[in-house]
């Protein structure tokens, strides 16, 4: 899947931490980074969730090493920045629902334990900070597409942390003068992301659903529409934002997405279909603090970065579909 490289440079002269590298997106970028050479790939993860089953392949690779760490613990946060030049921060704890349920926790891995890697990061003077963002930060702004300077109130707890991370995420690089972007992620999906506890993502619990001939719940009506991204582009706009060269482009906050809207009822469809299902969706609830509506304006991010996603939803979704096939053989 990443044999089309997203870089020019050479990979092999930097070094690399890929803070929640056990989980979905942390171990897609990973396996990018090795792939094409790069010199050392650090991971650093508390495997709360994330999984070594997704890190099992690059164990032996002498390039690689696993820290079990939390980014809560400043030290753990210390000894994963050592020598390196460029950060990935992925670890968090995500889900909208989680943190209505549990605010204090998603508090502290979100809040704490980023500030705690910006910290370690400015004191080992690495070049390069790249974080997960979201687009939960838009809130309850109604205006489509969404563009990155207009956003509205948050609507969850989670959605306040990521919000926060792009304010102290200003600020440590205006003060210490380092080098930051953070990446607005719309709904990605793909190989890896599991179906897994309550909280998993909508794409996985419907293949897995109807794999097992389950019929899933939609919550709402299901008109509600999301911008679906395919894990191989927001791979992209890491290594994008990670060696982009133009001042311009540095400390900046960017959408990463398609820049296409689909229902969830018309993701089921899609996905029956593909499957050869006849299964009908139940309908449940509307779940507190969940948008609308979701659809990104990606001009900034092609603009600044050369960001160009190649891979759109049917296409990520015969890939994903395909994945959990061969899994479960």
């Amino acid at each position: 899947m990443y044999k089309i490289p997203f870089h020019t440079q050479d990979l092999a002269q930097y070094r690399f931490l890929v803070t929640g590298g056990a989980g979905f997106i942390g171990s897609h970028l990973v396996e990018y980074l090795l792939l094409h050479g790069a010199k050392k790939v650090v991971v650093l993860d508390n495997l709360a969730t994330g999984f070594k089953d997704n890190l099992v392949v690059f164990e032996e690779n002498p390039r690689f090493e696993l820290i079990e760490g939390d980014i809560r613990t400043l030290a753990d946060c210390q000894k994963a920045c050592e020598n390196i030049d460029i950060v990935l921060h992925q670890a968090a704890l995500g889900s909208v629902p989680r943190s209505i349920q549990d605010p204090i926790t998603t508090n502290a891995v979100n809040i704490d334990g980023f500030m705690n890697m910006l910290v370690a990061a400015r004191d080992s003077q690495v070049k390069r900070f790249v974080y997960a963002a979201s687009s939960s930060t838009y809130g309850d702004s109604k205006s489509l597409p969404k563009v990155e300077d207009k956003i509205g109130k948050p609507l969850s707890p989670y959605a306040v942390t990521k919000y926060v991370n792009e304010l102290y995420a200003d600020v440590f690089a205006r003060t210490y003068e380092m080098e930051i972007i953070g990446l607005r992620y719309f709904n990605v999906f793909g190989p890896r992301q599991s179906p897994k506890g309550a909280y998993a993502a909508v794409i996985p619990l419907f293949i897995d659903a109807l794999l097992k001939n389950d019929a899933p719940t939609i919550n709402s009506d299901g008109e509600q529409t999301r911008d679906f991204t395919f894990v191989a582009n927001a791979v992209q706009a890491n290594i994008k934002a990670a060696l982009v060269e133009k001042p311009e482009a540095l400390n900046q906050v960017y959408n990463v997405a398609v820049g296409e809207r689909t229902s969830l009822n018309q993701l089921y469809q899609i996905l029956r279909t593909k499957i050869g299902s006849e299964l009908q969706a139940l309908h449940g609830p509307a779940r507190a603090g969940d948008i609308q509506d979701s659809l990104a304006n990606i001009d900034k991010a092609r603009t600044l970065l050369g960001y160009d996603p190649k891979i759109d939803i049917k296409n990520g979704l015969e890939i994903t579909l395909e994945w959990f096939q061969e899994k479960d053989k």
